[in-house]
C-alpha cells in the first residue's frame, strides 16, 4: 500500500476509535492497518494515536494531521465522484476517427446527429487515409472498414460496405458493355490505389465462383471522389463503394455494370483503444451507430 491508502486508514482509524472496523472497510486485516499507521508515524517522527484500554485517540499532533489527511480524503472521493459521473453520463469530448470518404459521407452525418441527441457532448473529428494508432492521436472511436489488424483494440462490428462497378452510359455507347468479368481487361479503368494498387480486380461471377482479371487504366487515385468524378466524365470503368456512387446511380450520371458479378464487401467496424473499462460516450456513440448499415444503408444516409 502506498503513503495515501495509509493517510486514509489513519483517518478512519481516527472516525471510528477502531483498527478493526477499518481493517473491515478496507477489506484488509487489523495488523495491516496498524503497520500503515505505525509506518505514517515512523515517516513522521511523531506519534499519533494514543493506544489504550478504552480505545484510540489522536494526540495533538494526531489531531493537526487528521484534518489535513481529512481534506486530501474529500478532495480523493471528490476526484473519483468526477471520473465516475463521466463514465456513467454521455458528456465530455468525443473525438472520432475515420477515413476521408466515409468520414465526410457517411461519419459526419452520424456524428451531427448523435451530438443532437446528446448535448452534453463535444465531437472532434479526424479523418485520415493511413492507418491511425487511436492511443497516439487519442482517438475516442474510430469507424474502420476491412479486415482489423489490432486485435488488442476493443471492437464491434456494425455491417458491411459493398462495392459496385460504375460507367457512364456514354463510355459504354461508345466501348462496348462488359458481360463477363473477363471482358473488363479491354476497358479503361479507373483504379483505386488505396485497395486495388496491384491493379488485379477480383470478383465473383454468376455461378459464385472468385475470378481475378488484370486490368489497365490511365487514371489511378486513393480518393474515391475522384474516381466517381472520372466515372462521370466517360473516362472508364470504376470500382467503387456502393455509398459513393449511390446518388450518381440514382441521378443517372453512372449505371451499374456486371450486375450479376460481386465485388468484395469489407466489414464496417466501431474500433475503440480497449476492450475494458469502456467510457460512457464511447458506448453510447457505438450503440447509435450499431443499427445504421443494415439492408442497403446507403440510401438511407442524409444528403
Amino acid at each position: 500500500m502506498d503513503r495515501l491508502d495509509a493517510m486514509l486508514m489513519f483517518v478512519r482509524v481516527v472516525e471510528t476509535g477502531s483498527f478493526t472496523k477499518v481493517a473491515h472497510e478496507f477489506a484488509t486485516t487489523q495488523p495491516t492497518v496498524t503497520k500503515q499507521v505505525a509506518a505514517l508515524e515512523s515517516r513522521l517522527k511523531v506519534r499519533l494515536l494514543n493506544r489504550n484500554t478504552r480505545g484510540v485517540s489522536p494526540t495533538e499532533a494526531g489531531a493537526l494531521y487528521y484534518e489535513r489527511c481529512k481534506s486530501i480524503a474529500a478532495d480523493v472521493a471528490e476526484a473519483d465522484s468526477v471520473v465516475q459521473v463521466r463514465q456513467t453520463q454521455v458528456q465530455g469530448q468525443l473525438r472520432i476517427g475515420s477515413s476521408v470518404a466515409f468520414g465526410r459521407r457517411v461519419v459526419i452525418p452520424l456524428a451531427l446527429e448523435f451530438m443532437q441527441h446528446n448535448p452534453q457532448v463535444q465531437v472532434d473529428l479526424s479523418f485520415e487515409d493511413r492507418y491511425t494508432d487511436l492511443v497516439a492521436n487519442g482517438i475516442d472511436v474510430a469507424l474502420r472498414l476491412g479486415k482489423l489488424a489490432d486485435s488488442s483494440l476493443g471492437a464491434r462490428t456494425l455491417g458491411v460496405n459493398p462495392w459496385v462497378l460504375v460507367a457512364s452510359r456514354t463510355y459504354l455507347k461508345k466501348h462496348g458493355t462488359p458481360r463477363r468479368p473477363s471482358d473488363l481487361k479491354e476497358h479503361a479503368t479507373l483504379i483505386y490505389s488505396s485497395v486495388q494498387g496491384n491493379d488485379l480486380w477480383r470478383l465473383r461471377n454468376a455461378s459464385g465462383e472468385a475470378v481475378s482479371v488484370p486490368v489497365t487504366g490511365r487514371l489511378r487515385s486513393n480518393n474515391l471522389s475522384a474516381l466517381l468524378a472520372a466515372a462521370r466524365a466517360h473516362m472508364g470503368i470504376a470500382a467503387l463503394p456502393r455509398y459513393v456512387a449511390h446518388e450518381s446511380l440514382q441521378a443517372g450520371r453512372v449505371v451499374e455494370v456486371l450486375k450479376t458479378c460481386r465485388l468484395p464487401e469489407q466489414e464496417i467496424h466501431a474500433v475503440y483503444p480497449s476492450p475494458r473499462l469502456v467510457p460512457q460516450k464511447v458506448q453510447a456513440f457505438i450503440a447509435f451507430v450499431q443499427g445504421r448499415f443494415g439492408k442497403e444503408w446507403w440510401g438511407e444516409l442524409p444528403r
